[in-house]
Parts: structure tokens; sequence; C-alpha cells
């Protein structure tokens, strides 16, 4: 089997995006600190997720100087997290992330030989990230192509980018995705909080799905 690399946060999307991946792939998972609150329950998610997918080849990355940037209230303490749908860009939005992360898959990829590198963008994501578009994934490829040795190829592949959340979560839970193991709270590193943004939006979609949230809550949730 050819090898992929797929971006895994430890949240729906990339896990999601892990299982489509695994059905034709053999999977080197990379996961990447940038700083984030809940940096180590990511962490963790991300090489629970790992053993259970039996990801054999896995890299873990430190891009800190997100953090030291700021301008985002995922890595800056003076930023508080939001909890209502915002109008336009979101104050989560981490500038040009998705550039950095993708920048490190493609070193990784080249090195071992992967022809694909797959990250778990949304419809949802798109229409709020500016770097989380099919645009700016189709203008990256391009970069890629030309970034690289001659004889490498490598393609992003986004195969969430047309669903939504809780198309997202059927799919994951019709392929046997550990759902369970993913974490997606921007506040709390034991229980997720349940009241913000992204836990709001991940039990929105859990319910829409017609599916029970496998994970428990701070505050309990049906």
């Amino acid at each position: 089997m050819n090898r992929a690399v797929v971006l895994l946060s430890g949240g729906i999307d990339s896990c999601v995006t892990a299982i489509v991946a695994g059905q034709s792939y053999e999977l080197a998972t990379l996961h990447i600190n940038y700083g984030q609150k809940t940096e180590q329950r990511e962490l963790l998610s991300s090489r629970l997720i790992s053993d259970f997918l039996g990801a054999k080849q896995r890299l873990e990355v430190d891009l800190s100087h997100l953090k030291q940037i700021g301008g985002s209230s995922l890595t800056s303490a003076q930023m508080e997290l939001e909890h209502d749908v915002p109008q336009g860009i979101p104050l989560s939005y981490v500038p040009f992330r998705n550039a950095q992360l993708l920048a490190v898959a493609v070193s990784w990829a080249e090195v071992i030989g992967s022809s694909y590198i797959f990250i778990g963008a949304t419809r949802e994501d798109g229409s709020h990230y500016p770097d989380t578009t099919k645009e700016f994934f189709a203008e990256f490829n391009k970069v890629v192509e030309v970034g690289t040795r001659p004889q490498t190829h490598i393609q992003i592949l986004t195969p969430l980018i047309n669903l939504k959340k809780s198309e997202v979560i059927r799919q994951g839970w019709e392929l046997g995705a550990p759902l369970h193991l993913t974490w997606s709270c921007y506040h709390n590193s034991i229980s997720p909080c349940g009241v913000c943004l992204s836990c709001v939006r991940r039990l929105q979609a859990f319910a829409e799905a017609g599916i029970r949230d496998p994970i428990e809550y701070a505050d309990r949730h049906p």
C-alpha cells in the first residue's frame, strides 16, 4: 500500500479523515502542537487515535511560535474564547496556521515517500476560516508541486470538504471511527465544558446526526 500522511489533531474531522485514508493507504500520522490552550489533551487524543488505527509511523512537531505570534483566542491568554457564532472570521482563527501545518506535512511526506497528505477540512470550516477553503488547498497544491523535487508528486486531499459536521459524524459512525477518543473543547483538558463554541457545534452536530455524543461533559448534556 502507498503511504499517506494524515494531519491528526485529535478532533472529529481529523479522526474521520484518518479512517477514510486508512481504507486505501498505510497511515503516517502527524500531530502538531502550536501552543493551543488544550494542547496536552489534544495530543493525548491524537496518540489514542493513532493507537486505535495502528499507525506505524508517527510524528509530533512543536510550532509554539504560533503562540508567541498570538492573534488567536486559541493561543492567547489575553483573548477570550467565543461562545456565540461570530460574524465573519472568528477569534479562534490562528493566522495562516494551516499553511504552516501543511508545510510540515509536505516536508515529512517527501522524506518518507508519501504521495498523499490528508487534512480534515469541512464545508463549515471553509465558511469561517480563510485557510480552510477549496481555493486555498488548490493553490497550496500548486506550491507543493513547484517547491519540491522534480520527481516528487505530493497531493493534498480533503475528503470531507463538501460535508457539514453532522455528515462527518454520520460517516465516521458508519465507518467505525473512534469518536469516543476525539477532543473538541477549547476550554478544558479533563472534561469538555459543553459551552464553548467548539463544544456547542459538536453537540449540535451529533444531535443533527441522530447520534449520542459518546464523551462526557462537565455539564451533562442529553
